[in-house]
């Protein structure tokens, strides 16, 4: 799955992080329809977490929608799955916009600044993207 960086220090909870990192992975297609997440145990050894941490993110992701439990087998990625974990990483990314334009209002930056501040991150994104394939 690649490692993922959880900050415990962030102001997000980390169960939340965990939700929000597997959110993207099955919006990306890493995990499909059907698919199985990887173990409790697995991923809190991953994530160096506690397993209690990540039982939560499964409990909040099965209460939405995104995977579904079969007992004694594992989680897995239930059919709306994708679609379920793409909305919750738009609301995500809207929230964070949402927080960047506040930022930049409080600091008088104009609509148009901000917009050219909006596409220098996107092009700096796809060099990165670029860079790592």
């Amino acid at each position: 799955m690649g490692r993922q960086r959880i900050e415990p220090d962030s102001h997000v909870p980390i169960y939340v992080q965990i939700v929000e990192y597997l959110c993207s992975a099955i919006a990306a297609g890493v995990y499909r329809p059907g698919e199985a997440l990887p173990s409790l145990r697995a991923l809190a050894i991953e994530l160096k977490v506690n397993p209690n941490t990540v039982q939560r993110a499964y409990d909040e992701m099965d209460r939405q929608g995104i995977i579904r439990s079969r007992r004694g087998v594992g989680m897995f990625v239930a059919d709306r799955g994708t679609r379920s974990a793409r909305g919750l990483a738009e609301e995500s990314v809207q929230a964070a916009f949402a927080q960047a334009i506040a930022t930049a209002r409080s600091a008088s930056l104009s609509t148009q600044r901000i917009r050219d501040l909006f596409d220098e991150a996107v092009q700096d994104g796809e060099r990165r993207k670029e860079l790592h394939r």
